[in-house]
């Protein structure tokens, strides 16, 4: 590895920049320009070019990420003890689609194989989904899908895998309260997703809150006739028919059967590109996710839009500082007071809970090089990539067409990813600084290390290096591609993801911003 002094920095404008030696650099390291570290600082974390004056900016992306509390001058360690962070932009006299860049050259010939659905849909993975009305059942769910796996899935070779859909959610709530929309419809959506083939399986208590009927409504499913009658494929446990604990595992074994016929019988056939629908994430981040992993992420989601595929990013507090950038980038001006709109609602959410964006920044963040969530969002928005935002989803709203849009959801990995899930993703990129095992079992997750240490570190955890960009291997264009076509190869089942390799998987999170009784 290269021992030179070396430092990135974002932008000519900038009055700092990162030190991107493994390790970090010493006090006195000296880089080539003449400027000498007035004391150690770690890799990620920034360095003053210049004096910077008490109460003067601190720039990163020609953005001010905070202001100087006392004086700094050039060559010391800027961390986040000596900035105050800016205040919230505000959400009044933005730029409303007033971005008018040239059309993306459309990508054609790109295809890979999917599972075509009755609605049209296609899956990257032929998965029986079990969706839970309440958390009551999942001992038992989890216990028949233990078996389901054992027993029968070697009769069915062409079904990937069986997943017990459990949540927190669906009793001791208020379930009539205004914002209970929002899980249910999360539930309900993620029911549907595209992996599942329209099996929906529904294993019920019986007394719950949230009952099948209410969670899945007459013509909520639009893929298939469950049962030949209209009605729902229900196993309620406090059903009189259930005379002891194997009594309920043998009824969801048994139905779980009549699914995984249809499944088997599917095929995978080749599709365009188009057809991907990607939710892009972040988790675990550092100061070099805006450098590497997140721009990287960026132009392939332009492939992607280019390929007439759906894009989808999100993490609301991740994005807010940069609002003003989406909105801009909006194609209409109704699009553009949609994120408007889902701004101010997770600010008020946040209001009620007496907290600020400025509770996002994890420790991890912090340590990674990021000083507060300004720094923070300016590098997770460019996952986002360039092109026109054609729409903005609420939390568990359903993709109405393709694109790329703003997906609104809090920056929770977990929640973030059930919600991208309700969404109609059918398959997930999660960038990762700081290192994170995360995983969902509905849809593969390709992860992408910002850093070589990371990716050398945690070899069969990572499925791209971004760090090679840092390093000066490679292009974010190289890597940008380089992620595309793997996408194509891990869509079509081709390639498995490391996470899917381990079967590692978090459980779902539904956003329940009501009240729990």
């Amino acid at each position: 590895m290269n021992s030179t002094p070396r430092r990135i920095r974002m932008h000519e404008a900038d009055n700092v920049a990162i030190v991107a030696n493994d390790g970090g650099l010493a006090e006195g390291a000296a880089f080539e320009d003449g400027l000498v570290l007035r004391e150690r600082v770690p890799q990620g974390h920034k360095v003053a070019l210049a004096d910077i004056p008490a109460g003067g900016e601190v720039r990163r992306y020609d953005v001010v990420i905070g202001r100087a509390l006392k004086d700094i001058r050039a060559g010391s360690w800027v961390h986040e003890r000596l900035l105050a962070m800016p205040e919230a932009a505000s959400l009044e006299g933005l730029p409303m689609a007033t971005a008018k860049s040239a059309p993306l050259a459309p990508l054609e010939g790109y295809t890979f194989e999917g599972y075509r659905n009755a609605d049209g849909s296609v899956g990257t993975r032929n998965i029986l989904a079990i969706t839970q009305t309440v958390q009551c059942v999942a001992g038992v769910t989890d216990f028949a899908v233990d078996r389901i796996r054992k027993e029968l899935l070697p009769r069915y070779p062409n079904v990937d895998d069986v997943v017990a859909l459990e949540h927190g959610y669906g009793c001791g709530v208020a379930i009539d309260a205004p914002d209970a929309v929002v899980p249910i419809r999360t539930l309900r959506n993620i029911s549907l997703n595209p992996n599942f083939g329209g099996e929906v399986m529904v294993v019920s208590l019986g007394c719950e809150k949230l009952q099948p009927e209410r969670l899945l409504p007459p013509g909520s499913i639009p893929l298939v006739d469950q049962r030949g009658d209209g009605s729902l494929d229900v196993v309620r446990l406090q059903d009189d028919a259930h005379v002891g604990f194997m009594s309920m595992v043998e009824s969801i074994m048994r139905q779980a059967e009549v699914h995984l016929k249809k499944l088997d019988a599917r095929r995978r056939e080749t599709v365009p590109a188009s057809e991907l629908v990607v939710g892009v994430q972040c988790g675990g981040s550092d100061a070099f996710s805006g450098v590497t992993a997140n721009p990287a992420v960026g132009f392939c989601s332009d492939l992607l839009v280019r390929a007439g595929a759906t894009v989808m990013f999100s993490e609301t507090t991740e994005v807010r500082d940069g609002v003003a950038q989406l909105t801009a980038r909006a194609t209409t001006p109704a699009v553009a007071e949609a994120v408007v709109r889902e701004m101010a609602w997770y600010d008020a959410y946040l209001q009620r809970g007496s907290v600020d964006r400025s509770a996002n920044t994890a420790p991890g963040n912090k340590a990674g090089g990021l000083s507060n969530i300004v720094e923070k969002a300016m590098g997770s928005i460019v996952k986002s990539g360039t092109a026109p935002i054609s729409g903005v989803l609420a939390p568990g709203e359903k993709l109405p067409h393709k694109g790329l849009f703003y997906a609104a959801t809090p920056a929770s990995d977990f929640i973030c990813g059930t919600l991208q899930l309700a969404a109609g993703m059918n398959l997930h990129v999660f960038t990762t600084g700081r290192g994170t095992p995360y995983g969902l079992a509905e849809v593969p997750v390709i992860k992408v290390a910002t850093r070589s240490d990371l990716a050398r570190r945690w070899h069969d955890l990572m499925d791209v290096n971004a760090g090679v960009i840092a390093d000066g291997e490679a292009t974010i264009e190289d890597v940008g591609w380089q992620l595309f076509r793997l996408m194509l190869e891990v869509a079509s089942g081709r390639r498995k993801t490391w996470a899917e390799q381990w079967k590692l998987h978090n459980a779902l999170v539904l956003f329940n911003p009501a009240p729990v009784t």
